[in-house]
């Protein structure tokens, strides 16, 4: 795929963000840098090739896939880390990150990281093996496991279209350390579940992603 096209359709989701109460300043667009959209480029041709024995995406148009898997990663990562926080490595899991979304495309934004991507199906296990090994990303650790055996030790997890979201919110929650992030990418009708469900969390307001009608980015923080 044209790398211009790439980082043409990714610009809405680097648009600028607004100041919050969590942020005081305007964050400026953000603009990837060459290799990063290379890598994604890279990540695309992977994806697509092994999604024809493996059950990846069912998303096969490529325009598509730079748009609701990279761009909405991306959006998520910008909020996480902004800029001018990345000096500061954290750790992240991504629960259930099936092709590596958005666990990937985070740290491509913030390669400080360090990533974990916890992956219980042994085949996308072994795709994500084989693009942390094509991307040559450092500090990644792929955990073919279920979640509910790791340790309460990361200071973000992400979760992104999962089935039985009430019963897998409060295993995300188990993975964090005090005062853990939360951040999740749900439909808008699914965040009083999560809002229910995890009642001690400090719950941030929705903030709408790009190009969608309802799908939405919701963080929480574990009360210390």
């Amino acid at each position: 795929m044209q790398l211009n096209r790439i980082a043409e359709l990714l610009q809405p989701f680097l648009s600028p963000i607004p100041c919050h109460s969590e942020r005081p300043h305007r964050e400026e667009s953000a603009v990837l840098t060459a290799a990063q959209v290379q890598h994604i480029s890279t990540y695309i041709d992977l994806l697509l090739r092994w999604n024809a024995r493996v059950n990846l995406t069912a998303i096969r148009n490529e325009e598509e896939i730079v748009t609701r898997h990279f761009g909405e990663s991306f959006f998520i990562a910008r909020h996480l880390f902004p800029a001018a926080e990345q000096s500061s490595a954290s750790r992240l899991a991504d629960l259930g990150s099936g092709a590596g979304f958005p666990g990937i495309p985070i740290k491509l934004w913030a390669p400080s990281i360090a990533l974990t991507l916890i992956e219980s199906n042994h085949k996308k296990a072994t795709f994500l093996r084989e693009v942390t090994r094509i991307l040559m990303l450092a500090d990644v650790d792929i955990q073919n496991v279920r979640a509910e055996t790791l340790p309460a030790a990361f200071d973000v997890a992400t979760l992104r279209a999962v089935e039985r979201f009430s019963e897998i919110l409060p295993v995300a929650a188990g993975l964090l350390a005090p005062g853990g992030r939360l951040a999740l990418l749900i439909g808008a009708s699914q965040a009083a579940i999560a809002r229910s469900t995890l009642p001690t969390f400090a719950w941030e307001p929705l903030i709408l992603i790009p190009e969608s009608k309802s799908s939405v980015l919701l963080m929480g923080t574990v009360e210390p």
